[in-house]
């Protein structure tokens, strides 16, 4: 989820770099091995003037690989980094890698804009980039190196890096970003899927602060209302989609999938059980409904007079359990309670987890 929001974040700074005319270098995690803070494919774009957008871990290794880039930005030359952190836990939590972990980035001159990737992100494509490894110099923060590269089923010859869209793209998303040999050279296979959606039935102030959380999560996020004064374009990210509508005409607006999300918060009795009728219609997945739980059973009372409806996906009232106050705190119960169902986690403290925090394993 955050590697298609970053990419685009990073990205776009490139694109801004080549029309200002200034030089970049782009880091990229290419191999992660055990546990880290971040996935292969976090991004790094680092700038001649020393500014940076993205990060390719939790703020421990960002310093050097800032002195890195800003080296392959003189130079012209190609570098890669391997970060270990060992058998140490704290000293590979201190390294910003993870207990166990090994993280390997690539840091390359940038010669282009990307058109073709941002492009494909506008269009909220699946797709995959192939990028050659540059040999380059091979400099390492470790203490064990070691390579396992993948042999995909289908491979690509040459030495440009290509952006494959649709069915060419099919065969290469399901084992995500990662190393590859192909006729014995190195490629970083970079496959970006569109993050779950979250559509906001509401524009009002409480749903600012879902829209602005769920945007800097990574969540491709839609605000609905029949209000077009509460959709305002000062009062929500530029990234987040506006749509002034009511209920009977919102599904001609946007699909959605069993994987995205919603969330009812008109404060309007009429409107939420008008959007609840449409959404639990339509096939998305989580249905949050805020207010009392009294008020929502009336509602779905007033839906089954109506015919069989599936309250299955109904979380009301929405959020985790966590003690709030106020709007903004409201908004952190709500987004926590989605990740935790889209990861498919029971939510619980950290302490109580056993494996790696990192892991996808509970």
């Amino acid at each position: 989820m955050k590697h298609w929001f970053e990419s685009r974040q990073v990205l776009a700074a490139l694109a801004e770099a080549q029309r200002a005319g200034q030089a970049a270098a782009l880091a990229t995690v290419i191999r992660v091995r055990g546990s880290a803070y971040r996935h292969a494919g976090a991004k790094l774009v680092v700038l001649a003037d020393g500014s940076a957008v993205g990060n390719v871990s939790g703020g421990c290794l960002e310093g050097d690989v800032r002195e890195t880039a800003l080296r392959v930005i003189a130079t012209g030359r190609a570098e890669r980094r391997t970060y270990c952190g060992g058998t140490d836990e704290i000293f590979a939590w201190d390294l910003g890698v993870g207990c166990e972990g090994e993280v390997e980035v690539s840091i390359v001159p940038v010669t282009d804009a990307w058109s073709a990737e941002r492009q494909a992100l506008v269009r909220e494509d699946s797709f995959v980039v192939l990028t050659p490894l540059v040999a380059g110099d091979d400099r390492r923060d470790d203490r064990r190196h070691g390579t396992a590269p993948l042999v995909p089923s289908r491979g690509v010859s040459g030495s440009a890096r290509r952006v494959m869209t649709g069915a060419a793209a099919a065969e290469w998303i399901a084992e995500g970003s990662r190393l590859v040999t192909i006729e014995g050279r190195e490629w970083f296979v970079d496959v970006l899927t569109p993050p779950p959606r979250l559509l906001v039935v509401s524009g009002g102030d409480d749903a600012v602060h879902v829209a602005r959380l769920a945007d800097g999560v990574g969540l491709r996020v839609v605000v609905a209302d029949r209000r077009p004064g509460l959709l305002a374009p000062e009062r929500f990210p530029a990234s987040v989609r506006r749509i002034e509508s009511d209920a009977i005409h919102l599904m001609e607006h946007l699909v959605l999938t069993p994987d995205d999300f919603s969330v009812v918060m008109t404060h309007h009795y009429g409107d939420d059980t008008a959007y609840l009728r449409a959404l639990l219609a339509s096939q998305v997945g989580y249905v949050g409904m805020l207010g009392p739980r009294a008020r929502t059973e009336r509602i779905l009372g007033i839906l089954r007079a109506e015919g069989p409806i599936d309250a299955s996906r109904l979380y009301g009232p929405v959020g985790l359990d966590i003690g709030t106050d106020g709007a903004e705190q409201v908004a952190v119960a709500i987004l926590a309670e989605i990740l935790a169902v889209r990861s498919g986690r029971a939510p619980r403290s950290l302490r109580e987890r056993r494996a790696p925090i990192h892991s996808t394993h509970a």
